[in-house]
């Protein structure tokens, strides 16, 4: 499959997700695709080799997180971590999508930090970083949203990432199925912690189930996502 063919496939599930990106945002998701696809090979950077399915279970995947995130952030500019980023995703999406968004990527693997410093570099992406770094030994200043896509559980993530967060922030966590049973092992260890909203994330090609975790302090003061 060509770069137009991928390209192509992305506008159409950019215009199925209504996120109105224009070509540059396109040519850049492409752009990074590429990166992906290429550094890849020597990095190991995902699992996922071929970049048609790179494509759906990756770009489009985190494409899915958008409209939910510009409805929580209802016009305002945010500074969000990724936590895990990996190659960086959901984070460098988020990145190119919306220039208002500061995104912050994390990850243990140098290597990784390394790449979405260069993603940044290359495509040209003032409002993306990388940190190479254990999260919970991270120096950094808060964030409005801490999010993560297949990372840890729910009591970990957000056990690791609490001193990032504002105190009128949320986290939003990127899962498969519904994770009742993480939600309760949550409960159980961070009882002050709710989960205030749940939503089913629509991601166009994929048959599979996916869905977003929306997290608090309770009693915290936060826009809801709902």
């Amino acid at each position: 499959m060509t770069d137009l063919d991928l390209r192509s496939r992305l506008a159409a599930a950019a215009q199925t997700l209504d996120l109105g990106l224009h070509d540059q945002q396109l040519d850049r998701l492409i752009a990074y695709l590429g990166l992906l696809s290429k550094w890849n090979k020597v990095y190991n950077l995902t699992a996922v080799r071929d970049p048609e399915a790179m494509l759906t279970q990756h770009l489009v995947d985190s494409l899915s997180l958008i409209p939910p995130l510009r409805r929580h952030a209802a016009g305002r500019p945010l500074r969000l971590m990724d936590v895990g980023s990996g190659g960086g995703l959901p984070g460098v999406v988020i990145a190119i999508c919306d220039p208002a968004i500061d995104v912050t990527c994390v990850d243990t693997v140098g290597k990784k930090a390394f790449f979405i410093a260069q993603v940044a570099a290359e495509i040209g992406l003032p409002n993306l970083h990388a940190e190479h770094s254990r999260v919970e030994q991270l120096k950094t200043a808060p964030f409005d949203v801490i999010t993560s896509r297949a990372f840890a559980s729910l009591a970990d993530f957000t056990e690791w990432t609490r001193m990032h967060l504002k105190s009128d922030a949320v986290w939003a966590a990127m899962k498969g199925q519904h994770p009742t049973d993480e939600i309760a092992e949550l409960g159980r260890r961070a009882p002050d912690l709710t989960v205030f909203h749940v939503e089913q994330l629509t991601v166009p090609g994929l048959d599979a189930q996916r869905c977003l975790l929306w997290i608090r302090p309770i009693g915290a003061e936060a826009t809801s996502a709902a």
